[in-house]
């Protein structure tokens, strides 16, 4: 059996724990505790993340997106070849080590995705970029946590209240998506993306193809 090998570790700001990136033969796994946050084998609702939004915008010509975590760059690379040569792509990393990552024992993985002139790499929190302006934005994608509970990080807390939805609302451009991957399903989650005003639309999704985990992405249309 192939040993699983722990290439590094890295702390989350703010005492949120212990990211672990672990290589089994050619797959990678990026674990919290005894949480698997990704594995390099499952990658379709994160994939999904990109392409789910894209399909419903009325105009992707020079359309400037924020992707919230980096992971693995499945949503990255699914959104590049959806994209015109001007579009722009802001992916927002909260650790620094999982840059290092990308661009280093995991960069088969990224295919030369990070190279790409569309793309630029920010070392920030997503909720700061969010906040920084207005009418800016046509699709915002969420993968920053396991869902609107905020377990890696505590203040992505902030990012699924009432006064974050509106912070992304207002930096949308009309008509614009929010897009919000999660591990399982939030009835409440749903109804407080409505009450601020959102258009929403829930999106059951599997983990690798038809098969794997059932995952929920919340498509909120400004």
């Amino acid at each position: 059996m192939t040993p699983r090998i722990l290439l590094d570790t890295a702390e989350i700001p703010n005492g949120g724990g212990e990211l672990r990136l672990f290589q089994r033969g050619q797959e990678f796994s990026i674990m919290l505790g005894s949480n698997e946050l990704m594995n390099s084998r499952l990658s379709g609702s994160e994939e999904a993340l990109a392409t789910l939004p894209f399909e419903r915008l009325t105009d992707r010509a020079n359309a400037r997106i924020l992707i919230g975590g980096l992971g693995m760059g499945f949503t990255l690379r699914a959104a590049l070849p959806l994209l015109d040569a001007k579009a722009e792509i802001i992916v927002a990393e909260l650790i620094p080590a999982v840059v290092r990552w990308a661009q280093g024992p995991m960069a088969e993985i990224f295919d030369g995705s990070l190279d790409d002139p569309r793309v630029a790499i920010e070392t920030a929190d997503v909720f700061d970029l969010i906040s920084q302006k207005d009418n800016h934005y046509d699709a915002i994608l969420l993968d920053v946590d396991n869902g609107p509970d905020g377990i890696t990080h505590a203040s992505n807390d902030r990012l699924y209240n009432p006064a974050g939805l509106k912070a992304a609302q207002k930096a949308l451009r009309p008509g614009g998506i929010l897009a919000i991957w999660s591990s399982a399903s939030d009835p409440k989650f749903t109804r407080r993306l409505a009450d601020v005003g959102f258009s929403v639309e829930e999106a059951p999704v599997r983990a690798h193809g038809k098969r794997g985990a059932h995952h929920m992405i919340w498509l909120a249309q400004k």
